[in-house]
């Protein structure tokens, strides 16, 4: 019987067909903006960061931050140096979105992506195309469900308004995949990625795993609940809120200061000790 050695030395990698291998990062901020009476709560909104491609294909589109495997890194170390390179924007964390392996998603040829998502605080924010970007931006992003499985996702910059339409494909292990319709004008399917990358966070955000992540430190009850409902595009009533979000936080002895409003309590996340 051939030994493992003998095997090892006999073997030829590059007698088989291999992809290329990219990394694409969904990188979510709630962004707050405030209104004209200040007695009023500021409105948020979810965004994604989008670069513009500098070069082909895809010359001029707006596309997710990313790029290919180099040599002796981890699809996460990819993921994180593509962010910053071309944004400027370094993530603190990646979570895992999916793998995107159809055969024609590149017209370059056979290449892969590790889709992560990602979340930026709103104060840690310089987007500043780089690399192979030729610009940065954060866009306004609304994804809604119809009837047949039919979805709409919508991207909105100043004057820039993209519009993708897409269909729920299958749904495995918590994981919902998309058929693209139209792209919209994005980049490969990326449309699909956001999308998939947007069905991980929403359900994160139903029983809170992922909602923290927006907040600074020490927030008020208020602000986490805005949060929740920006992810999940919805409303939910005060009371129910605070009855549900009661075992995630504890109170401090600290309230606001100097926003023209009445002081609120502060609070931050227990930790798995309780404290």
């Amino acid at each position: 019987m051939q030994s493992e050695k003998n095997f090892s030395v006999g073997y030829r990698l590059e007698d088989y067909p291999r992809p290329s291998v990219t990394a694409d990062v969904v990188a979510f901020m709630v962004r707050s903006q405030a209104r004209e009476n200040y007695k009023k709560n500021s409105e948020t909104r979810l965004s994604i960061l989008l670069i513009k491609r500098g070069g082909h294909p895809f010359r001029g589109c707006w596309a997710l931050p990313g790029g290919f495997l180099q040599p002796g890194e981890t699809l996460e170390e990819c993921a994180l140096r593509e962010a910053t390179e071309e944004t400027s924007v370094t993530p603190a964390s990646l979570m895992p979105v999916g793998v995107f392996s159809d055969p024609g998603r590149d017209p370059r040829g056979w290449v892969i992506s590790g889709a992560y998502a990602s979340i930026i605080s709103e104060e840690s924010v310089r987007q500043v195309g780089g690399d192979d970007a030729s610009d940065a931006q954060w866009f306004d992003v609304t994804f809604e469900r119809g009837g047949a499985g039919e979805c709409r996702l919508e991207l909105c910059c100043g004057e820039i308004r993209i519009c993708a339409a897409l269909k729920e494909k299958a749904t495995r292990f918590g994981r919902t995949d998309y058929t693209i319709r139209d792209s919209g004008g994005l980049a490969f399917d990326h449309a699909a990625i956001i999308a998939a990358a947007l069905t991980v966070l929403r359900e994160g955000a139903k029983d809170f795993d992922t909602i923290f992540d927006f907040l600074p430190e020490k927030f008020t009850l208020s602000a986490l609940q805005k949060v929740q409902e920006t992810i999940m595009n919805i409303t939910i009533l005060p009371a129910s809120f605070r009855r549900k979000i009661g075992e995630y936080v504890v109170e401090t002895d600290e309230f606001t200061q100097g926003d023209g409003h009445r002081p609120a309590r502060l609070y931050r996340k227990k930790t798995d000790s309780g404290s």
